[in-house]
Parts: structure tokens; sequence; C-alpha cells
């Protein structure tokens, strides 16, 4: 449905010029949403497919397992979308303070979103309500260290932004000016607590994703803190009661076409073009999960079943291979502190897994050796490909 420009435009002067900032009307959109007919049915694909992932999470032997990889993966992938070129083994390998020629600044950035998640997720744990001062703190945290520690942590611009191009003037898109900034995201806070105006759980984060991009309230990392935005919403809402839905794969996958359609909201309103394209993303990225998820948990049996063959040494090998089912990535001093056995019996109990084929040596060195779960890191990578 085309209704005209979601919002309206205001001219303002910065770096020595006069633009055209858009201002976001306040949500819910006018006239509402058309969540009938094809519509309604791809949101009913979307809520099975979220209700099979969060079902199958509880199948797992430890749910935080998955989440302690599937949060790692997010970081990877919401980072790359904005340039970063590290991998989810330099992130395990950084997180062991070990990240041999890996690119410094794109691994210290994605260990930060890592950082902002978890951050967020605990205090939503705790009872902290979402709200943009959680956004900020969640934004204290993801520009910490390295690129962007200089760009007001934690805090809402207090300079005009601007999108594309070299300069205001010819960028693709220019956000609200900066003394305008506090009032929209109070209302897009509001929206979000707003229950006279019901709508279902995952419209509402596709509306609110998109509100706060194009608010564009920080001076950096509004891409991964909108993308996280919606992992929030969902877990919040108990959509979800483990946050596995992430959507950065698909939004990397489809790029040109994500930003095509907030623009599309921006200049005609067409919202319901970009739900059908956030609703498609649910039921791809959803699927995936679980599929991904009912693999783990075969190749864990089946892991398990060979490692049981083993004999005697059976009993220390299965306390690591525990270990390295929490912990894809470690090295024998870190592998036996966790599985509580010496170092020659973790030493030995890695070969044992070496030899089935189950991990693999990271490094090649002689000293300080590094091990990966080959097969459970395998899956995790699928898609994280640096663009």
């Amino acid at each position: 449905m085309h209704r005209g420009a979601s919002g309206c435009y205001q001219v303002t002067t910065t770096v020595g010029e006069s633009v055209r900032a858009f201002v976001p009307h306040p949500l819910p959109p006018e006239p509402p949403l058309d969540l009938t007919g094809t519509r309604q049915r791809l949101l009913e694909q979307a809520l099975l497919a979220c209700g099979r992932l969060d079902g199958v999470s509880a199948l797992l032997p430890d749910p935080d397992l998955f989440l302690y990889g599937y949060v790692r993966r997010e970081a990877v992938l919401s980072s790359q979308i904005e340039g970063t070129q590290s991998s989810l083994s330099d992130l395990l390998l950084f997180e062991l303070d070990e990240a041999p020629g890996a690119p410094f600044d794109d691994v210290v950035e994605i260990s930060n979103y890592v950082a902002a998640m978890d951050h967020a997720l605990a205090r939503l744990r705790e009872g902290f309500p979402l709200s943009n001062r959680l956004l900020r703190e969640s934004h204290a945290k993801l520009l910490a260290r390295g690129r962007g520690a200089d760009k007001l942590p934690g805090e809402f611009r207090r300079t005009q932004n601007w999108i594309g191009g070299t300069r205001p003037g010819n960028a693709r898109y220019v956000p609200p000016p900066p003394v305008l900034v506090e009032d929209c995201m109070a209302a897009l806070e509001r929206f979000i607590h707003d229950t006279q105006t019901p709508l279902p759980d995952l419209v509402k984060a596709a509306v609110a994703h998109v509100q706060f991009e194009t608010i564009h309230p920080f001076l950096d990392g509004n891409g991964r803190v909108g993308r996280l935005l919606i992992a929030l919403m969902l877990h919040e809402s108990g959509l979800l009661r483990q946050p596995l839905l992430y959507l950065s794969l698909y939004f990397k996958q489809h790029r040109d076409e994500y930003y095509r359609l907030l623009d599309a909201v921006r200049r005609e309103g067409d919202w319901e073009a970009w739900l059908d394209f956030f609703l498609e993303g649910v039921v791809q990225t959803a699927g995936a999960a679980v599929d991904t998820a009912h693999r783990l948990l075969a190749m864990f049996r089946d892991d398990e079943r060979r490692i049981a063959a083993l004999g005697r040494s059976a009993a220390s090998v299965l306390k690591v291979y525990a270990v390295f089912r929490a912990r894809p990535v470690a090295g024998i001093n870190d592998i036996a502190v966790r599985a509580a056995v010496s170092f020659p019996t973790a030493s030995r109990a890695v070969e044992a897994l070496v030899s089935a084929g189950i991990a693999r040596e990271l490094t090649g060195g002689r000293r300080n050796r590094i091990f990966a779960y080959d097969h459970y890191l395998a899956m995790l990578n699928e898609g994280t490909e640096p663009l």
C-alpha cells in the first residue's frame, strides 16, 4: 500500500550546506497495516516457524550452549554487513586471547557486539524494560573500544549524520536533525510498549526496526543496534524463550532489497512490501535454525556413541568433549580447567578426539596449541563468509 511519505522533511544546515532531513511520523502507520489475505498466511507461517524454533531449543541438552554459538554467529554476520572481514573462528580465537593474523579492529568490533548482546539480554532477564536507556547501554558496549570509540558511545547523536554520498548534499538519506532525535526515540519507545494499538509481535518488531533505522539516533553502530532490537523485542514479548532468531544472514544475502525496501517505506509509506520481506526472512531464518539444531543434536549423539566405544578412556574423553560442546574452540589449559581434569588427562583426551576426527588442531605449533570441534564450528560458520 502506498500511503505517501511516512514522514516529513525539515530543512537543516550541516557542514555548511542546507539539506532536507527526513523526520518520520510516529508509529503505528496510518492508515493501519493491511494484515489480510496472503500477508496473514505469511504471518501465520512465520509464527509457526518461531514456535518450532522455540520448541526445538527445549530439546537441546543445554539451550545456553546453542545460544553461545548463535550469539557469536550473529555478531559476525551483523558486523559483516557494516564491512568487517573477520570470521567466527577469528572471534573465538580472539576470546582466547589468541588471534593470529586476524584483523584486530574487525575482531574487536565483533567482540564488542557480543558484549552488547550479552548485556542487553542479561538486563531483560533481570526485569529491566526494553527502553531507550537499555539501547544506549548496549550502544556503549558496542563502541567501548576500537573503531567508533570516539563516536559518543551510549549517547544519542548531537550532530547531523547521513547515509551514502560524500557529504549531506549528495547523500542517499539524511535522518532527522539532532534536536529531534530524543523526541523521535521517545515516540518509538512509547510504540514498543503501547498496548492500546495491538499488533502481532513479529509485525511490531518489523516496523520498530524500520523506524529505528530511519531515526538513526547514534553517530555509529545504528545498523547493529537496529538488528539487535528485533531479537530483543521478540524475546521480551515472550514469542521466543531463547533469543535465537537473528535476521542478519537474511539481510546480508538480500542486502540491496533490504535497503530498497527501507527507502520505499520512507518515500511511499509501503510498509506492506517491507512486512512481506521481513516475514519471509523470519520463515527462512527460523526454519534454518531449527534444521541446524536438529543437525547438532544428531551430531552430538553420533559423537557421544563414538567416544563411548573408546573403552576405559571414554569417561575422561566425554568430560573433555562436553567442554568442546560448550566452547567449540579451546586450548588444553582451558579444557583442563573446565573439565576438572589434569593437563595430561586433558591432552590425551583431546588427542583421542583428534584421532576420532571430532577435534582438529588449528594453530600448527608445538606449544599453546588451540583445538576446534570441527563439525560444530563448520555448522556455525555456514553463511558467515566475509562479503
